[in-house]
Parts: C-alpha cells; structure tokens; sequence
C-alpha cells in the first residue's frame, strides 16, 4: 500500500531533498542541483513565496520512501494568462505505476482545492528553475541547469493522464577552434549600420552595476510570450546575481547596447558545473569548489545560458553579434563543445542561431499538461 503524506517534519524535508540523490546514485547522466540551493525550497522567507504557493509530497512503502513531487500555484503566472494553473515539479519515482499515481493524485487533489483546473509541468517556479521532463538522450549527460529523469518517467506520466503541451530540444555544438572572421566582419557591420557597440566594463562589479537593470528589463520584455515564463521579481534578480557571481567572469557575458548604453541584445553562458556536482553529489565539498574553479578558469564545456535580443532589433541580424563577442572572449580558451539547453521547438529564431555552427541534437525535454 502506498501512503502519500505532506512534508512537514524536519525528517520529511531531509527525505525529500535526499531520494533523488539516493535513486541517481549509481546513474552516471544525473547532475544533482546545488543542496545548499535545495534547502531554500522549505525557508518561509524563500524568495520566491512572495507570488507562490507550494507544497510537497512524499510516497512511502512499508516505511521506505519511494516517490517525491511538489505543487507550485505560480500567481503572477495565472495573472498574466488569466488560467488557473498548478505546476508539478521535483517528480522523482521508482519504477511504478501505483507510486507514480498517487503522487500526481494528491497534488491535482491541492489543484482542486485550490480553485484550479490544469496541472502542467514539469516547471519550476520560473524558467530560472529546472524544467521539462527528459524524453529522449537518456545516455547524454545532463548540464547543471537541467534535471535528468530515467527513461521509465515519461511512460509513467502519460499513464497518469498527462498529455504533450510543448517539447524543448538540446544541442550539443562543436565549438570553433579558432575565431570565425568572416562572422567577425559581418558582425562589425551590422553594429556600424545600427549604431550599436559592445558593452564594456572593467570587471564583473562594473559590468553589474552598468548593464544589470538593463539586462533584466531586456529579458522580461524578450521573454513575455515564451512558454511559462514569469517576470523577474525584486527577490529573483538578486538571487540570480548571487548566484552567478561565483561563476561568472567577463569572457562568458557578452552585451550590444545603443548609443545611449541601453542593453539591446545580451548573452550569458556558463562553465560547465557537471562533473564536480556528479562527484559531490551535490554538496559544496572542498573538492567541487575546486572543481569549480577550475572549470571557471579553464573550461572544457560551457552552457549556453540566457539570451535575449530586444524586438526591435531582432530581425536585423544583431543576435549573431552577440555569439561573435563571446566567441572572441573564449578564443583562447580550449573549448570543446557548448551545450545549448532549453530551446522551444518552434521558437525558430534561435533554432536558426545553430546553423552556422556544427551540431547535434542530443536531448528533448517534454512540458506535459491535465485538465482536473
């Protein structure tokens, strides 16, 4: 029999941050997320409860936990939709059907109560957050921006009820060993005929304090209508800065601004966190700050994180300049690959980004959806 029951106790919380990393244990593609950032999740103050609500679930047999799933009401979502949607997330599940039911039974039950009708995910708080359940690349390992899920999940979920809504694909891009002039010059044009130039800073405080409102407006205005998105909070930026501030250098942030020094186009991307985290399983041990480190210094992978073009500008070419200027700030760097992550599977803009490079589509991530 299975017993689904509310995390409330100090052991409960333990239990649901813990049965991830106890089920991907001996899985070689699972890269958990940072547990120090984890623990957030149960903190009344946690940033995100100012446009939240949230609960959390565990499955047990004879004692044993074997099944965890959150609910998320994300309001300023449902406001900006006029829906009345809950999102599942942190689904995690032995191999069974029974288990796999009972959870998403007591979060559409809380949808309910709630004065909902859909359940959709899986989607985190917002798209800074883990999101999309992984449907095809099993054997590819995942980025530290992503959640990797066995390849039992999917069949689980639709045997729920769960239906398609969107899919996002990954690609895995070959990085160029050396600059590409051509992209160099055409780059440098398209910036001349458009009175635009690269944003410049002396360090990561400068670039901060000159570019970050900009870069924030821009991506809430680039962003709106993709799939759900939520505009970025007061709580939300200063934890994104918080957090990448450690990982982040100049060299994997690249900004176009006018002739006023407003942020028109913008691109961040990231080392590659993977293979500390997988070691560490997670937690901030002397060896993954090392590890850290050493990717940040000397990356041999980097994810491609967040990129926003302003629409004004978006069909004058100006988003290839944006890769340019990172290229150029890598150059010396002996990258091998970058990993793209989410990209919309329509979302053809950045689809056509991938062209010039060579690549190859590794992954596809599902967002399902359930009228209740």
């Amino acid at each position: 029999m299975i017993n689904v029951h509310e995390v409330v106790t100090a052991r409960d919380k333990r239990e649901f941050l813990n049965f991830p990393l106890r089920l991907y244990k001996d899985c070689p593609y699972f890269v958990p997320p940072l547990y120090i950032d984890e623990k957030k999740i149960f903190s009344p103050k946690y940033f995100y409860y100012d446009t939240c609500e949230a609960v959390y679930f565990l499955a047990e047999r004879d004692n044993k936990t074997v099944g965890r799933i959150s609910g998320i009401l994300q309001k300023a979502h449902n406001e900006k939709t006029g829906e009345k949607r809950v999102r599942f997330t942190r689904f995690d599940s032995i191999n069974d059907l029974e288990v796999a039911s009972a959870l998403f039974a007591a979060v559409e039950k809380w949808a309910k109560d709630k004065g909902m009708d859909i359940v959709c995910g899986p989607l985190g708080f917002s798209d800074l957050e883990r999101e999309g359940l992984l449907i095809d690349g099993f054997d590819q390992l995942s980025t530290f921006e992503e959640q990797y899920n066995y390849d039992y999940y999917p069949s689980l979920v639709e045997a729920c009820g769960y239906k398609k809504e969107v899919d996002w694909v990954e690609r895995r891009i070959t990085w160029p060993k050396k600059t590409d002039e051509k992209l160099v010059r055409v780059s440098e044009m398209i910036l001349k005929k458009h009175g635009l130039k690269v944003g410049t800073a002396k360090n990561l405080n400068e670039f901060l304090k000159k570019y970050a409102d900009g870069f924030f407006d821009l991506l809430d205005k680039t962003y709106v209508n993709i799939y759900g998105t939520v505009p970025f909070t007061e709580g939300m930026k200063k934890n994104m800065i918080d957090n990448f501030k450690i990982i982040m250098s100049l060299k994997y942030v690249s900004v176009i601004v006018d002739e006023n020094d407003k942020v028109v186009c913008l691109a961040i991307c990231f080392p590659s966190l993977s293979e500390p985290l997988v070691r560490s399983r997670g937690h901030l041990t002397p060896a993954a700050i090392y590890g850290i480190l050493k990717s940040k210094r000397h990356p041999k992978v980097v994810d491609l994180g967040l990129i926003g073009v302003d629409p004004e500008y978006a069909m004058k070419g100006v988003s290839s300049t944006i890769f340019s200027t990172l290229m150029q700030g890598l150059e010396k760097e002996n990258i091998e690959y970058a990993e793209t992550n989410l990209n919309l599977e329509d979302n053809y803009n950045i689809q056509n980004q991938w062209r010039r490079f060579e690549s190859v589509l590794h992954k596809r991530r599902r967002a399902y959806i359930k009228n209740i």
